[in-house]
């Protein structure tokens, strides 16, 4: 029981270490995007001639940003939820209920990737104007999200499953997600 915890605690590193790359790929587009749209205002105000590929650059971008922001979300346990309900259930129904969610989060993640694979690779042979790379460039990031989000709520869920059946912990909050606080009364 011993190594499945150390397996878990390891895995759980690793999800955070892959978390931290897209928060930082993600920041590191941003500021490219701050810059591109400084150079477009200089460009055109100032030189008199405006940057025609920051549009189509921009909006490959954004979608870095926004896709890689989203799985960072899910590992964080930050993205949009209702619980109150499950939460609000006797603890068995609750932790069966908070598998079931993250299954389901995986699931979908898994549909994601897969369909998006099959866009990037329908899109890599078109490029994009005025920027010269292939269109799947623009969808990739939405395959690497499905993947991240499989991965990182199919973890969660083993670990739940570790933590509630085979540790035989007392109710908790999710595994790497926030505490929840819950007022009864009593």
């Amino acid at each position: 029981m011993k190594s499945v915890s150390s397996i878990c605690n390891t895995a759980s590193r690793a999800l955070d270490l892959v978390k931290a790359c897209c928060v930082l790929l993600s920041s590191l587009a941003m500021v490219t995007l701050i810059a591109i749209f400084a150079w477009l205002v200089f460009g055109r105000y100032v030189l008199n001639e405006t940057p025609t590929w920051v549009e189509q650059l921009a909006l490959v971008l954004v979608c870095y940003i926004a896709f890689l922001g989203a799985a960072a979300g899910v590992r964080d346990n930050t993205h949009l939820g209702v619980s109150f309900i499950r939460e609000a259930m006797p603890t068995p129904i609750r932790r069966s209920l908070r598998i079931v969610a993250e299954v389901a989060m995986a699931g979908f993640g898994l549909v994601m990737l897969l369909s998006c694979v099959e866009l990037v690779i329908f899109g890599w042979a078109t490029l994009l104007p005025m920027l010269n790379v292939p269109e799947g460039v623009r969808t990739l990031p939405a395959a690497i999200c499905g993947g991240l989000i499989f991965l990182f709520a199919g973890g969660r869920a083993i670990g739940m499953i570790h933590k509630y059946w085979i540790g035989q912990t007392p109710d908790a909050p999710p595994p790497d997600g926030p505490a929840l606080t819950e007022q009864r009364m009593d």
